[in-house]
């Protein structure tokens, strides 16, 4: 097959219009990088950690979502398409119209894809008025009214497995589901949890934190457990872990599918042993193909996959990047600092920080128990964040 005929040619390139490549190539314009361009097929731009607090009735659906063209950088070009392939031989982005874009760096900021078929049943219940999801900007909004409206019966919130992008926060609309629910004597809901993981988190202080309030709620658990299939037309989910099967009816299925990286990146010769861009975990850096960097979801550079993470990750990125570009070794390093904001209840946060040695990381140094519940972190998590993600993340500025 012959290859695309190159219609661009571009000293940096960005695939990806979320979080991760808005910010990076903000601050590259910031920084004088004259001609950029963010490859991105959505119109719509979603500030995605505010679905949970959607699906949890604490934001009206139309807080988390601009259009696309909005939110790009002043200065930054923007290409609405795919990405189909990408030749790091010849330092070529194919997108689905056909065009071929050349590059002098790129930037992977490709974000991972739900795999809602990736479950036997799943993809079909999420069609049905019983299955839900705060992982999707339309399923978010569903779940607000529908977690809202229930009165008895079983509501099964599930946590995806790893890789996932901040799979933890799967847990916020049951805790403010049930928050709701507990202060109407009137309702008689049977909360379950399902998680792939041996216990509430990975870091012990933050698991025992949310551990004490899913005790509070009197939320039964199911550790260890993965989702195995689904019958949405019995309402039954089948979960479990290798022989071991238990069958549970719902009447709510609040799910999140497993995820993966884009196909392309494998087929392109640009994965790891997993999928995701094999960058250098502390410089972003390829570790094959020296003018391809990538962050945020795309990659496996930290322990826990958040948009919390990306911020350093971008200001990193960005400083190695600039050095490469004047010809100087990149010496920036990422931590591997991540964030997980946990609302546990409809006035209070979990905020658990931590690095990739899984050591607990706060912002404010030395507030040593900042992970604890706290109506502060709550603040910042839903009034303050946004704001910043807004108006000056997305802008490079932060």
């Amino acid at each position: 097959m012959q290859p695309a005929p190159v219609t661009h040619s571009l000293p940096v390139v960005v695939i990806g219009g979320g979080n991760a490549g808005l910010s990076v190539a903000g601050r590259l314009r910031r920084q004088g990088v004259g001609e950029i361009v963010v490859i991105e097929p959505r119109e719509q731009h979603v500030y995605a950690p505010l679905q949970s607090h959607i699906a949890g009735g604490l934001a009206r659906a139309s807080e988390a979502v601009r259009p696309q063209a909005d939110v790009i950088p002043p200065g930054v070009e923007w290409i609405r398409d795919r990405v189909t392939s990408v030749d790091p031989h010849e330092s070529t982005v194919t997108l689905s119209s056909g065009v071929a874009v050349q590059y002098g760096q790129l930037i992977v900021a490709a974000g991972i894809e739900l795999r809602w078929d990736a479950v036997p049943g799943l993809a079909e219940a999420m069609h049905t008025p019983r299955g839900i999801s705060s992982y999707t900007h339309a399923l978010a909004a569903k779940a607000s009214v529908a977690l809202r409206d229930i009165r008895e019966g079983t509501v099964v919130f599930v946590q995806p497995p790893e890789p996932a992008t901040c799979a933890g926060v799967a847990q916020k609309p049951m805790y403010l589901a049930n928050d709701w629910w507990r202060h109407d004597p009137s309702r008689h809901v049977r909360s379950v949890f399902v998680s792939p993981e041996p216990r509430a988190f990975q870091i012990d202080d933050i698991s025992a934190e949310l551990q004490r309030k899913i005790d509070e709620y009197g939320i039964e658990t199911r550790y260890a457990h993965d989702v195995i299939e689904v019958h949405p037309e019995s309402q039954e989910v089948v979960i479990g872990r290798g022989s071991a099967r238990e069958t549970m009816r719902y009447d709510l299925l609040h799910a999140i599918p497993p995820q993966a990286a884009a196909g392309w990146i494998a087929e392109s010769g640009l994965g790891d042993a997993d999928g995701f861009v094999d960058v250098d975990e502390r410089m972003l850096r390829h570790r094959r193909f020296g003018n391809v960097w990538a962050l945020g979801d795309a990659t496996a550079v930290a322990p826990t996959r958040s948009g919390g993470g990306i911020r350093p990750q971008a200001k990193v990125l960005v400083k190695n990047l600039m050095s490469v570009m004047k010809g100087q070794e990149p010496r920036a390093a990422y931590d591997g600092y991540t964030v997980t904001p946990i609302t546990v209840s409809r006035h209070t946060l979990v905020f658990g920080e931590f690095d990739r040695e899984g050591h607990l990381a706060p912002t404010v140094p030395f507030w040593a128990t900042l992970f604890r519940e706290r109506r502060l972190t709550y603040v910042l998590d839903r009034w303050v964040l946004p704001w910043v993600y807004w108006n000056l993340i997305l802008r490079g500025r932060d």
